[in-house]
């Protein structure tokens, strides 16, 4: 089960994280190095694929996420939280990359493509704090440039949003449950996923609804 992403992150006071700093960068290099390299050649696509599968899209999300969280801490001048999702998405690039090893046959195109993508978002990251360290990664995947003149990521908006959004349900002005449906559901799927709750069965009594009004994105409401 993956961990959830894009959660809050807390984390000790900056000396604090400084005491680990040794073992903290080579972990941030061990990503870099490890993404440049597979027994078949560097995790890198030829071209961005034109559909990401899940397993691809949940690296571009959390990448995406940590670049957002990130941007809006260091614009605080929250330093120990950008250290932190720094370490966070070093840990989950780690467990990327490993699985990308262990499986049986090389990564897909879209995998490979959304580590590469991954790979620089975390050395842009690193880029601040540690300036020489994301200089040594930046050249180590290739890049002619200083990763100090790229411009800065933006994070892509749709990769910010949940796959699913819970809804308040109302059955006749008062609200008697919650329904879980996919961002993008129809609104006869929400009202299919309300009826089938035991609330509204219960409400209902085995008769159908005199009318069910989904307010896209808000919530539901059912007149018994």
């Amino acid at each position: 089960m993956k961990p959830p992403i894009g959660g809050p992150i807390t984390g000790p006071s900056i000396d604090g994280m400084v005491s680990t700093d040794i073992a903290r960068t080579r972990s941030c290099f061990g990503v870099v190095r490890s993404s440049t390299r597979r027994p078949t050649g560097p995790i890198s696509a030829p071209a961005a694929p034109s559909a990401d599968g899940e397993r691809a899209l949940y690296i571009r999300k959390i990448a995406h996420r940590a670049l957002a969280a990130y941007s809006s801490d260091v614009e605080r001048l929250r330093f120990n939280l950008c250290v932190a999702q720094v370490y966070d998405l070093v840990n989950r690039l780690e467990t990327e990359l490993r699985e990308a090893r262990s499986g049986a046959g090389a990564p897909g195109p879209d995998v490979c493509s959304a580590l590469a993508e991954a790979t620089g978002v975390l050395v842009q990251l690193i880029a601040p704090m540690m300036p020489h360290l994301a200089e040594e990664c930046w050249a180590a995947l290739g890049q002619t440039t200083l990763v100090a003149t790229t411009p800065w990521p933006a994070a892509d908006p749709a990769l910010l949003l949940d796959d699913t959004i819970t809804l308040p349900v109302q059955i006749n002005g008062k609200k008697r449950a919650d329904v879980t449906v996919p961002r993008l559901a129809e609104n006869a799927q929400v009202e299919a996923a309300v009826l089938a709750l035991d609330a509204v069965k219960k409400a209902l009594d085995g008769k159908p609804p005199k009318k069910v009004i989904v307010v896209k994105h808000r919530i539901v409401n059912v007149v018994a």
